[in-house]
């Protein structure tokens, strides 16, 4: 592995913070230092998986977490097919490819629906139709997840006249404690996309929380400065001890060599 020309030796672990842009060439990276036996945050499956986001809607359907009703189709064809399996206008429709809110609109009528979804496909888009859950209000939340523990979590508030909640888009966020239900539905989604450090964005609803996202390199500013967390510090504490537990299962010298450390 080099960088720059440089040599890149005695990497012990990774946090892999890669753009939704270079996808592919970031995991590949990722991959490389997994063969190299370096400890990653996240695992390069599981960041390939999440990022596409039907299969990540699909594999949370398979688990039995809420979400959502959702539609997809390969041709304007199934324009009305699709506009009536997720209940009708208003419905928002996003693109696969979308990212901080880009590529997701709000169509507050079946013919407008139908206009945007036609366009999308003759640009040869591939996009997804959801049902608008009205009563969340332009609201979600973000819950962040470290190990199989939500250790951050706020509340995003579109800005007046917006549906899109997203920091990007002008948002605002504010520190929130979870339900139960809620904090469960994050870990679980987690859990089922083989993620252990994520962000799950979650609608309330009156059927329970219903994911929207779940993204394996979420952003730390927005979390950090609503909740007052240093979760950045969670994540290197989560990599610290994986250091730890793959030191001790060395030979017993090593194990023993560790141990004395520890207790100077």
């Amino acid at each position: 592995m080099h960088y720059k020309g440089q040599e890149i030796p005695g990497i012990d672990a990774i946090i892999p913070r890669i753009g939704n842009s270079v996808t592919f060439y970031g995991s590949a990276i990722v991959r490389q230092f997994e063969v190299m036996g370096v400890i990653s945050a996240n695992q390069s499956q599981a960041i390939t998986r999440s990022r596409d986001k039907l299969r990540c809607l699909q594999i949370l359907s398979g688990a039995g977490l809420g979400l959502p009703v959702t539609g997809f189709a390969r041709t304007a064809s199934n324009v009305d097919d699709l506009i009536s399996m997720v209940g009708g206008a208003p419905l928002v429709i996003k693109l696969l490819e979308g990212t901080q809110g880009i590529g997701v609109v709000l169509a507050e009528t079946k013919k407008a629906a139908s206009s945007v979804i036609e366009a999308f496909y003759g640009l040869g888009n591939n996009i997804l139709i959801q049902e608008y859950i009205k009563e969340a209000k332009g609201s979600d939340i973000r819950a962040f997840v470290v190990d199989g523990k939500v250790v951050g979590a706020m509340k995003r508030t579109a800005k007046e006249g917006e549906f899109r909640s997203n920091l990007h888009r002008g948002g605002t966020a504010e520190v929130v404690t979870l339900t139960r239900k809620e904090r469960e539905t994050a870990i679980a989604a987690v859990k089922a996309m083989g993620l252990t450090v994520a962000g799950v964005d979650m609608l309330p609803s009156t059927r329970g929380p219903l994911i929207l996202e779940v993204n394996s390199s979420p952003g730390l500013e927005g979390i950090e400065n609503a909740t007052g967390k240093d979760i950045a510090g969670e994540i290197i504490k989560y990599l610290e001890r994986q250091y730890e537990a793959k030191q001790l299962a060395k030979p017993t010298t090593i194990k023993r060599k560790i141990k004395k450390e520890s207790k100077l």
